[in-house]
């Protein structure tokens, strides 16, 4: 007689079983979201006793991000990315240092630690806060929360109420500050060089793809119309602006107790305060009267003595940025060395790196270019290399060169070289040291060619994401973008067996409605493979095996944790 497999006691045993199971992870879950979103710790400021000064007088530097979110976005940074760069910051020496310290160092000639940062979060998002909270408490950190007013009225659920603002300062982690009362917009026209006129933040944002440059924050400038003349009196005009500054006086003032002393004015990189000078003496006695410190700049990170405590500057990262591309910045600016992220350290070794700074991550290698110049990557073992077939994802950013090189000397005086500059194809050959560009064809993926001499129509945000194929042999060059031919059997003449490098360079400034000065760029290299006509692997950068698996399963937990936080 056979047993029955299906009895009430083995399905009882497998209810239990599977029951148990689910608890488990549902319950490992909650552990993940408890510490992801809850504190249980206090910021211990440095002691400068126990830390070397500043004999030199250095200053600091001042980061600004736009805000955080667990996933990322065009604009906020995510978790993960944000963790990456305050981890390589405090590798590098850095601590922080708060708003009073400052206002010492300005006023009473405090020394201040050799290495000292003060972070901002700009725009007061709660998502900020949440998940900006448990990476400061992490590595001891300490930031300032700037909020609109205005916000404070229309009960946004997006954005931190006075409540929760007095509980993050209450956490020890968090200063407040200020960005203003509103975020709102004049003398707007878009690209086609159509009058929008005034625009509120929402508005504003939902157009930014068809705005350009041409417009003003609304404490900028007078309010023109569609010809650039004043549409108000500067009695108005000074009326107009005062109302603000009293609003936002009276509104901090009565949800918590008082003005914050740090303002962040918008917009940065104006004259004084503003665009036109006697607009920009309105916002200064305003400024002196209200604040203690103003960041009146932005795209340089540091200020030193001979900054003025009203006209400080920050350095705003972007979504897109590698944590390299940040330390790359920096380092320009401060001409202090910095210790780069390597990242996978056994991947590395394949590469010698010759210009900028490589990282390896899962199955990308991220090549940031010198400020200005170039990142360049020789591929070890790779100078007998002839006929070969090249695959890889360019997944930098539009605005920006991401290149390979092929039968390459160690100079690239003879070199064949393959690259996508701005949304072009381009292919350079080089003999004897001199150049000359053999192919060159426009992808026109957004429509229209990027010309910047009439402004460039696509931000340098934009995220590029082609599938190159090269295939070389003898003297026969094609290549495939996107599984869709380009040019078949061009004819090239470096014939010589040579080495495979890889190369990033800055593209041009290129349009950007925020960050108009970066001449940093991230090549972005992913699952690049390279066959011999025998189609033997001779370099794979794909994942394989357990190292994909491990992959996915990350992604896949990641994903449910996101549900879960999201959802809550």
């Amino acid at each position: 007689m056979k047993s029955n497999e299906f009895s009430p006691k083995r399905k009882d045993r497998k209810k239990i079983i599977r029951g148990t199971l689910q608890g488990l992870i549902l319950l490992v879950i909650l552990i993940v979201i408890i510490k992801a979103l809850f504190s249980f710790k206090e910021y211990n400021p440095f002691n400068i006793e126990e830390i070397s000064t500043n004999s030199n007088d250095k200053g600091f530097i001042t980061l600004s991000y736009f805000g955080v979110d667990r996933d990322g976005s065009d604009t906020l940074i995510s978790t993960k990315d944000l963790e990456k760069q305050i981890k390589s910051l405090k590798d590098n020496g850095y601590v922080t240092i708060t708003q009073e310290d400052i206002l010492d160092y300005y006023n009473k000639g405090k020394k201040l630690p050799k290495k000292s940062l003060f972070l901002l979060f700009e725009d007061g998002r709660r998502d900020t806060a949440i998940f900006a909270q448990k990476i400061l408490e992490k590595y001891n950190y300490k930031g300032t929360i700037l909020t609109y007013s205005d916000k404070f009225e229309k009960e946004d659920p997006k954005f931190l109420m006075p409540k929760d603002l007095l509980k993050l300062k209450g956490s020890t982690y968090w200063e407040l500050g200020t960005n203003g009362y509103r975020l709102e917009f004049i003398n707007v026209f878009d690209r086609k060089e159509k009058f929008l006129g005034d625009l509120t933040s929402i508005e504003f944002s939902e157009l930014q793809d068809t705005i350009d440059r041409d417009y003003n924050h609304y404490l900028m400038d007078y309010i023109r119309d569609e010809d650039s003349v004043p549409l108000e009196s500067y009695d108005e005009m000074k009326a107009r602006i005062s109302s603000d500054y009293e609003k936002l006086s009276d509104i901090y003032n009565n949800e918590l107790g008082g003005v914050p002393e740090l303002y962040a004015i918008m917009h940065s990189n104006t004259g004084e305060f503003g665009t036109n000078n006697r607009v920009s003496d309105v916002n200064e006695e305003w400024i002196n009267k209200l604040f203690a410190m103003n960041f009146n700049r932005e795209g340089f990170s540091l200020n030193t003595k001979e900054s003025s405590i009203y006209d400080l500057t920050r350095l705003q990262p972007q979504a897109y940025w590698s944590t390299n591309h940040l330390l790359m910045r920096l380092y320009d600016d401060t001409k202090e060395e910095f210790n780069f992220v390597i990242g996978d350290e056994e991947k590395s070794s394949d590469f010698e790196e010759v210009k900028g700074q490589m990282e390896f991550i899962d199955d990308k290698i991220i090549l940031t270019s010198l400020p200005k110049e170039t990142g360049l990557l020789k591929l070890k073992n790779s100078e007998g290399y002839n006929d070969v077939n090249t695959s890889v994802y360019l997944n930098g950013n539009v605005i920006g060169s991401q290149g390979i090189y092929l039968r390459s000397n160690d100079d690239l005086s003879n070199s064949l070289a393959v690259k996508l500059i701005n949304d072009k194809i381009e292919v350079t050959e080089t003999l004897g040291g001199n150049k000359e560009v053999i192919f060159s064809k426009e992808l026109n993926t957004f429509g229209e060619s990027l010309t910047f001499s009439n402004g460039a129509k696509v931000d340098i945000k934009e995220k590029g994401n082609k599938k190159l194929d090269i295939i070389l042999s003898g003297d026969n060059l094609s290549i495939n973008i996107d599984d869709e031919t380009i040019v078949s059997n061009l004819e090239v003449k470096v014939l010589n067996k040579g080495s495979v490098y890889l190369e990033s360079a800055f593209g041009e400034y290129g349009y950007s409605q925020r960050n108009i000065a970066d001449d940093v760029y991230d090549g972005v290299f992913k699952e690049l493979k390279i066959t011999d006509i025998n189609e033997e692997v001779l370099y794979d950068s794909t994942l394989n095996g357990f190292e994909l698996i491990k992959y996915n399963v990350k992604n896949i937990f990641n994903k449910v944790i996101n549900w879960f936080i999201k959802n809550l």
